[in-house]
């Protein structure tokens, strides 16, 4: 059963749920950021398409390896957007006191950019095995350079490698990293934060929003 919450919480589905069958069904796959903007994206599209998340944080891609199908499920879904790299690209100690045990001077990478490559493929071969929907990923967005956890750029490094992932398989890429660096510059959470302010998820909802849209206006 689904459950409807609130602007800032997303919306959680379980397998086997009955959506409604009037409107073209789009499924968001991702990190903080996307849980972010995904009631943005609901809400622009309220009267056109039902637009649901995966429950809770996507993290890194392999926590998408083990949790893929259970998220995909069995509805037929018109678009599934998706991201992983954020998660991917973070630097963790266990004795870190940041957030997460981030720690890029002494910590150890969750996946190397060889790692990532070669996860993201096997998701990517998975998502088109499991399901006919348009697919599209969206790219990493911008890493500010006093993260505790994440260098910069390996944002652009992990990106340039999904997008020749992407080209492979013949996905759509909605690049939202340059429109990201810009925003987070004047509504990002600061130098030290990947996230961003309401206003700042309601300017990259907008552009994901949009980007789907066009998208699914071709189906």
């Amino acid at each position: 059963m689904i459950k409807y919450i609130t602007l800032s919480i997303l919306l959680l589905f379980g397998t086997g749920t009955s959506f409604n069958q009037e409107k073209p069904k789009i499924l968001i796959i991702g990190d903080s950021i996307s849980i972010g903007y995904t009631p943005i994206v609901q809400e622009y599209f309220s009267d056109q398409a039902s637009v649901y998340h995966n429950p809770g944080n996507a993290e890194h891609t392999g926590t998408g390896l083990q949790k893929i199908e259970e998220w995909l499920g069995d509805e037929e879904w018109d678009i599934i957007q998706f991201n992983w790299g954020l998660w991917d690209l973070a630097y963790r100690h266990p004795e870190s006191k940041e957030y997460g045990n981030r720690d890029k001077v002494n910590g150890k990478i969750t996946f190397s950019i060889e790692e990532y490559e070669s996860n993201l493929d096997s998701l990517v071969t998975i998502i088109q095995e499991k399901t006919d929907a348009k697919l599209i990923f969206v790219t990493t967005t911008y890493v500010p350079k006093k993260e505790a956890g994440r260098f910069e750029k390996d944002a652009g490094k992990y990106n340039k490698v999904a997008k020749s992932i992407m080209k492979k398989h013949g996905i759509l890429i909605n690049d939202l990293y340059p429109s990201s660096k810009k925003i987070h510059s004047k509504l990002g959470l600061g130098e030290a934060d990947v996230h961003y302010t309401p206003e700042g998820y309601k300017e990259l909802g907008k552009i994901v929003y949009e980007f789907i849209k066009d998208e699914l206006a071709d189906l």
